[in-house]
């Protein structure tokens, strides 16, 4: 049977974790998953807080576990895990999905997939791009990714102010097809640590742990 699962995050730009989701229940259990983003801003009067986003979240998009992205930003991690457990009034599982900085500093890794979300994956302009240890220090992974997508384009002038970054990061999540460099982050460990324990918990079979990296 199907797992249905609902993802609530923090804006549109964050619809890009659903690839990276994607992959990592592929990598936990064999169960087919089905995973719905809940984007609530077309609604007339959309929710502010986070109590309310996760009950519309829900009757939206009924499902059996609450996936919720909360970026750490400048606050310790734990604050963002207790906020979601204190908000989660749905009676359903929830598991946190929160970066050490914001998600943008998990579509660093894939040079090749960044350059083609681009629009020119035969470009050599060098992007500086952090390696994987520096992925949790970056100041504004946004900002990183953003310029390291323009830089990309090739795009000068008029044409750089018109490339939308955005949009761009959107496809290189769709890209990237090995989400595994990311096993090297804590943030990413904890993560795939609580899916499977939440799905032992709904009686989901699992795959085989794969050793984290330390």
């Amino acid at each position: 049977m199907t797992l249905q699962t609902t993802l609530v995050t923090d804006g549109s730009s964050d619809k890009a974790l659903v690839p990276v989701l994607r992959w990592l229940f592929g990598q936990v259990t064999p169960e087919p998953v089905e995973l719905h983003w809940s984007d609530l801003r077309g609604l007339p009067k959309p929710p502010t807080s986070l109590v309310e986003r996760l009950a519309c979240a829900v009757k939206l998009n009924p499902c059996q576990l609450l996936l919720v992205h909360r970026d750490a930003e400048k606050q310790p991690p734990q604050l963002r895990y207790d906020e979601v457990a204190a908000a989660n009034q749905t009676q359903l599982p929830h598991v946190c999905v929160v970066p050490v900085k914001m998600q943008e500093a998990w579509l660093l890794l894939d040079e090749s997939a960044l350059r083609e979300a681009a629009g020119r994956p035969s470009g050599t302009d060098a992007l500086n791009l952090p390696t994987a240890r520096q992925w949790d220090s970056v100041p504004d992974p946004k900002q990183v990714l953003h310029d390291a997508l323009i830089t990309a384009s090739g795009a000068k002038g008029r044409r750089a102010k018109q490339f939308q970054p955005g949009r761009a990061a959107h496809r290189l999540a769709e890209l990237v097809g090995d989400w595994s460099p990311l096993r090297q982050l804590s943030a990413f460990q904890r993560l795939e640590l609580d899916i499977r324990s939440a799905l032992t918990e709904l009686g989901k079979p699992l795959h085989a742990a794969v050793p984290l990296s330390r």
